[in-house]
């Protein structure tokens, strides 16, 4: 009698097709391991009914085996390689808050050390060492502009230090000072000649030295802060702050 056609054979052949098909496909690759899988199961019981002789398509079996092995092949390193993908997209997105993170503390540092006290130092980017030194009492000419009756006179010095080896240009010299109550505070104008503004060059290994008059407002003389920058084009100004004691003698 004819054998009977061997349904594992055909379900093997199918699953097989099948799993290779869907694990071909971007997205749902992760969907063919089954069918591979069990296009595999189904061709070696198909093949094992064929050697007992109880059913004929070997063919169909061994192909079933086949497909589903490449199905389950493709499946296995399309998951590698989407598994590998994940995280090296993780890892980029952690490396990339890490910078933010380690950018952000840093500009938060150099921001922290642009605000000193008065007798502090800032060296900038361009290898200018600045000193602020604590403000002192300024007596101002008969003569004089930017100074109100009844205002108190306090004058700024800043000394500039060139530590690198070739020379620098310094844009600007002059200073900006806040009082107590953070009000801009009017540059003073005299004819004693006391005042003196730093610009042109810093020499290697040379210092300048600046100094300014402001005129605060009786109410707001206990505290003061300046602002300064060598070149206000290229680097953010520091700023020293603190008590003026301007009772002091």
């Amino acid at each position: 009698m004819p054998q009977p056609s061997n349904a594992m054979a055909v379900t093997a052949l199918v699953l097989g097709v099948l799993g290779v098909v869907l694990g071909l496909v971007v997205f749902l690759f992760w969907m063919s391991w089954l069918p591979a899988l069990l296009a595999v199961v189904f061709g070696f019981v198909g093949l094992s009914q064929v050697r007992k002789g109880r059913a004929r398509g070997r063919g169909m079996a061994l192909a079933g085996v086949i497909l589903g092995g490449i199905g389950l092949l493709i499946a296995t390193v399309a998951g590698v390689l989407v598994f590998t993908a994940a995280q090296k997209t993780a890892d980029d997105r952690a490396r990339a808050r890490a910078d933010r993170e380690k950018a952000k503390s840093s500009a938060e540092a150099e921001e922290k050390a642009r605000h000193l006290s008065f007798g502090g130092t800032y060296t900038f980017g361009n290898g200018l060492k600045v000193t602020v030194e604590k403000p002192k009492p300024f007596v101002p000419d008969d003569y004089v502009l930017g100074h109100a009756k009844g205002n108190k006179a306090v004058q700024v010095t800043i000394k500039v230090v060139n530590t690198g080896t070739e020379r620098v240009e310094i844009e600007t010299g002059l200073p900006s000072v806040n009082d107590a109550d953070g009000a801009s505070t009017e540059l003073v104008i005299d004819g004693s000649g006391r005042q003196k503004v730093l610009t042109g060059y810093a020499l290697p290994g040379r210092e300048l030295v600046g100094k300014y008059a402001f005129s605060l407002p009786p109410d707001a003389a206990d505290r003061m802060e300046v602002e300064f920058t060598p070149d206000a084009k290229r680097w953010e100004r520091s700023y020293w702050s603190g008590p003026t004691n301007l009772t002091e003698k």
